[in-house]
């Protein structure tokens, strides 16, 4: 049996400078220091910016200049632009005038003059806020799930507007802020939003490129030359894959890049291998006596033939000679095995928060602090891991509010895999159903409604708006639901296994159901093996309030709040009873209990935005904002 061990924990630290690809948070390409290695402060410059006018480049565009040893500028005409970070595409700025001490919650329209030249360009990777606008049509609902932070470093409140570059229909490249005037706006703030991910920076993103009348002669022999975004007639160099640098001519050139007990390595550090030292003792040898080529190719033969011993996967032929790359599948920190075995006090069974059919889950703590959770999942064989993988590189593109994000992965000697995904600080639905019920710290009815409404909104997400669609294929409190501080939700613990024949309406179905459990649960606080067929009994003979959670105080809420609960345990019978033959979807259910969360009064305005935000997709959110009154769904009419 081979383990396959998945970790969701809180990212804290992934943001530390370095080149080592387990130490950032996407999949990007390694920026490496210029070849001068100019340095400020805490920034390593890479090419083809510089600080010395000596130092190899291909334009003086990209000269920069450090203040104090401290602060870096960028200078376009006569206007300075503090540097705040590097891309593999672009520079990040802040807005000028602004001092590293300083920080400006929104700046005028007029404040950042550039628009675009030659050489840089407005990145449409920036997400814009934009303040007291008289026409609100340019303003995108779907760009406010991203996670925007405030000067003070924390999330910042819902904007005015919100506006992404990239959505192209209001804003052009070679546009600058100052366009946003025509809507009326007084006041921009800007953040870049890597693709991929929904984590911004504070600040202006600007691609680079070189104009493409100068680009003979402009990248190395295995780098290709790509285009630009927003700069217009614009190229830069990238390597081909499996290789890492600038890519330039003029530059580090590429050079090979590989995983090595756990870590990248680069260039010579990839030529020591095994493989290598073989070919060159078989080329000695041949030199030696034509009798130790006869011995070698006869050894050789034989290891062929040898059948490869469970534990033997080797990490460079998953990584060339699979369908699906392990780095690819692996988008960020790559873990080592003694990092989770300690972190979980050696897998102890008292550190176990779940053992359902999608594996175990054992919670821990990591050596920086970052609380985890570990899921450990049986491979079979070398085609189970590739299977697995694929798996892992379709939740890795995955990003949404309330999926419990992938964070790291690990690979070891044999088919040990680790995955790493993030694990809030609130713990599991579970403990708050359970062990506070009945005193003041627990779960509300209110809150209650928002996790359902939640957990049954990814649910229909992913397996609507994602292709090939996702399904949890094993959904409970414990251990697969984990809460924030906010108390919402993270869903994890997902089925890796899953032969690919039953994601379909089966599957489908299975999660409804499975969600018919979890919505009974959360109404009567308890789990037992005979609830359903308790509650179904309880339900037709009109005595639901004797399976209600006595520490919600049924008949002390008031009336709305009662006819909520039924509600909510009317469409639970629903996934139980018509779940199994797809009577009932999983977009039907989110949208009953989005229309119920969203008007509940407890919760307010806030809460229902919320709610939107978890949908990126416009479409699946008009269906699920529709009014129940529009769709027809089947309701439990008389005696079940």
């Amino acid at each position: 049996m081979l383990p396959l061990l998945l970790v969701w924990f809180t990212l804290v630290s992934l943001n530390q400078p370095g080149i080592r690809l387990q130490h950032r948070q996407q999949l990007q390409p390694v920026l490496l220091p210029n070849g001068c290695d100019d340095k400020c402060g805490r920034l390593h410059i890479p090419f083809p910016f510089h600080l010395n006018t000596s130092c190899a480049s291909v334009s003086n565009a990209f000269h920069l200049s450090c203040l104090n040893s401290t602060t870096l500028y960028l200078h376009i005409g006569i206007q300075s632009y503090r540097v705040l970070d590097f891309f593999s595409d672009g520079i990040l700025v802040d807005f000028p005038g602004t001092g590293s001490s300083t920080c400006r919650q929104y700046n005028g329209l007029n404040s950042f003059n550039f628009a675009g030249n030659d050489y840089l360009g407005i990145s449409d990777d920036n997400v814009i806020g934009l303040y007291d606008c008289e026409d609100s049509s340019l303003c995108k609902a779907d760009c406010e799930t991203n996670e925007l932070p405030d000067c003070d470093g924390n999330r910042s409140g819902a904007l005015a507007c919100c506006y992404p570059l990239s959505d192209h229909s209001n804003w052009h490249s070679g546009d600058g802020f100052s366009s946003f005037a025509n809507f009326g706006c007084r006041g921009v703030s800007s953040w870049v939003v890597p693709r991929g991910t929904n984590s911004g920076k504070r600040g202006v993103k600007l691609e680079w490129a070189i104009p493409r009348n100068k680009s003979q002669g402009l990248c190395a022999s295995n780098a290709v030359m790509v285009s630009a975004t927003t700069v217009e007639a614009g190229v830069r160099c990238s390597c081909q894959d499996g290789l890492v640098g600038d890519g330039f001519a003029n530059g580090l050139g590429c050079f090979k890049s590989c995983i090595k007990e756990g870590q990248e390595a680069y260039g010579g550090e990839c030529d020591n291998s095994p493989k290598r030292s073989q070919r060159k003792l078989v080329i000695v040898a041949g030199v030696l006596a034509p009798v130790f080529i006869l011995a070698s190719l006869f050894l050789f033969l034989c290891i062929l033939k040898r059948p490869v011993k469970s534990g033997a996967f080797d990490i460079d032929q998953a990584h060339y000679h699979s369908t699906i790359s392990f780095r690819k599948a692996c988008r960020t920190r790559l873990f080592s095995y003694r990092e989770l075995d300690e972190a979980t006090r050696g897998f102890d069974d008292g550190q176990k928060l779940v053992d359902g059919t999608n594996g175990t889950i054992h919670a821990g703590v990591l050596g920086d602090g970052s609380h985890i959770a570990v899921q450990k999942v049986q491979c079979e064989n070398e085609r189970d891991l590739i299977h697995v993988l694929s798996r892992i590189e379709l939740l890795s593109a995955v990003l949404h509010r309330n999926l419990a994000r992938l964070l790291g992965c690990c690979i070891e000697s044999g088919y040990t895999l680790m995955v790493g995904y993030e694990y809030p600080a609130n713990g599991t639905l579970e403990e708050h159903l359970y062990n506070n019920s009945g005193q003041e710290s627990g779960l509300d009815w209110y809150k209650r409604l928002s996790i359902a409404a939640e957990t049954a909104s990814i649910l229909a997400y992913l397996q609507c708006e994602i292709s090939p669609p996702i399904f949890h294929h094993g959904l409970k409190s414990s251990g697969y639901i984990f809460l924030d501080v906010g108390f919402s939700v993270k869903v994890a613990g997902f089925a890796l296994l899953c032969s690919s024949s039953t994601t379909g309406p089966l599957v489908q179905k299975n999660d409804v159901y499975d969600f018919g459990l979890l919505l009974l649960e959360i109404i009567s606080g308890s789990k037992h093996s005979d609830m359903p067929s308790l509650a179904l009994q309880k339900i037709k003979s009109g005595k639901l309030e004797e399976i209600v959670d006595p520490s919600l105080y049924y008949h002390e809420q008031p009336i709305f709040r009662r006819e909520q609960i039924e509600i909510v345990a009317d469409i639970a019978t629903r996934c139980l009873l018509f779940g199994g033959d797809g009577k009932i979807g999983m977009v039907d259910v989110a949208k009953e209990l989005f229309q119920l969360a969203k008007e509940s009064t407890d919760g307010g305005s806030k809460k229902g935005s919320a709610l939107e935000e978890t949908f990126s997709n416009s479409s699946l959110l008009q269906m699920i904002s529709m009014s129940p009154d529009s769709v027809h769904v089947p309701r439990i009419a008389g005696p079940v």
